[in-house]
């Protein structure tokens, strides 16, 4: 779809959104003006300007109108409920944080509940739209597919699940090439096939034929310039790679790359060291401000040693870093080799107990917050393990493109702990690689809490 109208479409619901709360926001002002003391105006106008920044930081940071997803009402709606938890999370927290406010808490729920109305209209308006211009004539495109091949089948399939109606007019090939029923008319003319367009009101020709296959493609591009035809090109990369391949310019030049990796974007980055920074200084001064003491406290009673366990680990790039850990074993000469096992020796009573509700990781929240680690990410590992390891398995150091996590996508499928196997180890990157091509603020915020429940809810590997 037009890039240009998707943007603009993108604005319009983020601005519709935002005029949603407003008038929620000054409906209720005036429903309650009775019950709001005049030298309070100022604690409204500082809440009403937080609701406006706070659903414009959240509609951004969990990316809810995504070109991908604007179009479907169902992945629109979803989005948009995730952000309207992370609004009323922001908003509660303004509250909470703001000693001073002395605002109405019937005033707040009433915003707060009509707000979310509100967005549902708001869905159902984007419902109503979606279907009454999908089939319009300004935007619905005719194509035409040059070539009968697997890639021609599938661009029309691709095609056929484009959110705006797209008409697949038949595919240009040699009749005496076709040898099975096909789901479209078969136009055999090549060569009258700007013509064929012009008479259907063709706006876009798709060729499977490169032209160092076939070089009247060029002569093609050349018309269907004249005739203001869009004619694009699907490239066969099967003669370079055999594997799906993602594509980005510089300037003019295609450069291939065999991954997509959300947080090459740097404003990807800037969200997740945001998100990193914020959780990290909720668990320092909210959790270990207090709990550090007493574990200190606890694990100097029970054996000698320092109550930080500090290890090096493999971190972005592979380059190394110091872990830091509560210790939960005696002293031993083995703590840089060998990993912890079920029953372990070493392993003491405060630590069996901290290693099992994983206290002894909380100390990387340190970490994080200096930028050593992320709060979800893959695993780092000993120095000694990564070297083994990326000789034994094919890909391991591509889990090291990004910042290690204290809890990671792997962790929450159950892939934690000790690997007893080269298998268990390689099921593992498969889970980090995953992660690292589907990045989102959204996953990060959802492994972060399915790790807090498989805490909670206790786990076999958890020793």
């Amino acid at each position: 779809m037009n890039q240009h109208l998707s943007n603009l479409i993108r604005i319009g619901f983020l601005l519709l959104d935002l005029l949603a709360l407003n008038t929620v926001y000054y409906g209720c002002r005036f429903f309650f003006s009775n019950y709001i003391p005049a030298e309070l105006n100022n604690q409204y106008s500082y809440l009403w300007i937080w609701c406006n920044f706070a659903w414009i930081i959240v509609s951004w940071g969990n990316n809810t109108y995504r070109n991908s997803d604007i179009f479907s009402f169902e992945k629109f709606s979803r989005n948009t409920m995730h952000a309207y938890g992370y609004f009323l999370a922001l908003v509660t927290l303004y509250l909470f944080l703001n000693k001073q406010s002395d605002v109405s808490r019937l005033f707040f729920l009433s915003m707060l509940i009509s707000f979310a109305f509100g967005l549902i209209v708001d869905r159902i308006i984007h419902l109503g739209l979606y279907h009454y211009f999908r089939n319009k004539a300004y935007i619905t495109r005719k194509v035409v597919i040059i070539g009968y091949n697997t890639r021609a089948k599938k661009l029309a399939e691709y095609l056929e699940q484009q959110p705006i109606y797209t008409e697949i007019l038949g595919f240009c090939e040699d009749e005496t090439n076709i040898h099975e029923l096909t789901h479209y008319p078969i136009i055999s003319d090549r060569r009258n096939i700007i013509n064929y367009s012009l008479k259907e009101q063709v706006t876009e020709i798709f060729s499977t034929i490169s032209p160092e296959e076939d070089k009247y493609i060029y002569t093609l591009m050349n018309q269907a310039d004249h005739a203001c035809i869009k004619f694009r090109i699907l490239p066969d990369l099967d003669h370079f790679i055999r594997r799906p391949v993602h594509i980005e310019y510089i300037d003019d030049m295609p450069v291939l790359s065999p991954r997509h990796e959300p947080l090459d974007d740097v404003g990807n980055r800037i969200k997740k060291r945001f998100f990193d920074i914020v959780v990290s200084s909720i668990a320092i001064i909210f959790i270990l401000s207090w709990l550090v003491p007493i574990l200190a406290i606890l694990i100097k009673l029970e054996s000698r040693g320092p109550v930080f366990f500090v290890q090096k680990r493999n971190g972005k790039d592979g380059r190394p870093f110091n872990c830091l850990k509560f210790r939960s074993m005696t002293v031993n000469r083995d703590s840089d080799s060998r990993q912890a096992t079920k029953n372990d020796s070493r392993i003491t009573k405060m630590g069996a107990f901290m290693r099992k509700t994983s206290l002894d990781e909380l100390p990387q929240f340190f970490n994080v917050l200096m930028s050593d680690m992320s709060v979800v990410g893959p695993r780092p590992h000993m120095l000694k393990h990564t070297e083994e390891y990326s000789r034994l398995i094919n890909q391991f150091m591509i889990r090291h493109f990004l910042k290690p996590g204290i809890t990671g996508w792997a962790q929450v499928n159950g892939l934690r702990g000790e690997t007893k196997t080269t298998e268990d180890m390689a099921n593992r990157v498969k889970y980090d690689i995953w992660y690292l091509e589907n990045w989102s603020l959204w996953l990060d915020t959802r492994i972060v809490f399915m790790t807090v429940f498989n805490v909670m809810k206790g786990e076999k590997n958890a020793y």
